[in-house]
């Protein structure tokens, strides 16, 4: 019973953050319309990650016109877990130059699988798999 009662509770949290990870989709798509690029990475953890979770804050301030609350990951605390975001310039890790600057967008740690996550839509270019780095990955390009 007590197995099934945390299998339950991870699945949820789980749920909870894939939710999170739809609704800063939603944030960064209004964030680029209105300014006409990506948010800039605003933390210097976990090599340049901005991360989110019960010790850090996710993008602070980039996200207070669309969302009420900046997400976290409600049990991560270590510099490299819970959500990570990042903006990267045109090209990198052989990504097509001419499609810009583009954001990868992750889940550290899902409790309830391994990596990948099933439903995790992947995010990889010539030079780098980030879905390999995360348990669930997007990303986005500014053009």
């Amino acid at each position: 019973v007590l197995a099934s009662l945390n299998s339950a509770r991870e699945k949820a949290r789980d749920a909870v953050r894939l939710s999170d990870m739809k609704q800063i989709q939603v944030a960064l798509e209004f964030y680029y319309h209105e300014y006409g690029s990506d948010p800039a990475s605003t933390r210097n953890c976990c090599s340049g990650w901005t991360v989110g979770n019960q010790t850090l804050q996710f993008l602070d301030g980039v996200f207070g016109e669309y969302m009420q609350d900046p997400p976290e990951d409600v049990i991560a605390t270590g510099n490299c877990e819970g959500y990570r975001y990042y903006r990267y310039p045109a090209g990198h890790g052989g990504c097509d130059t001419s499609k810009g600057a583009f954001y990868v967008l992750g889940v550290a740690n899902m409790e309830a699988s391994n990596r990948p996550h099933p439903v995790s839509p992947g995010w990889t270019c010539s030079g780098r798999n980030w879905s390999n780095e995360m348990d669930w990955v997007t990303g986005g390009f500014e053009q």
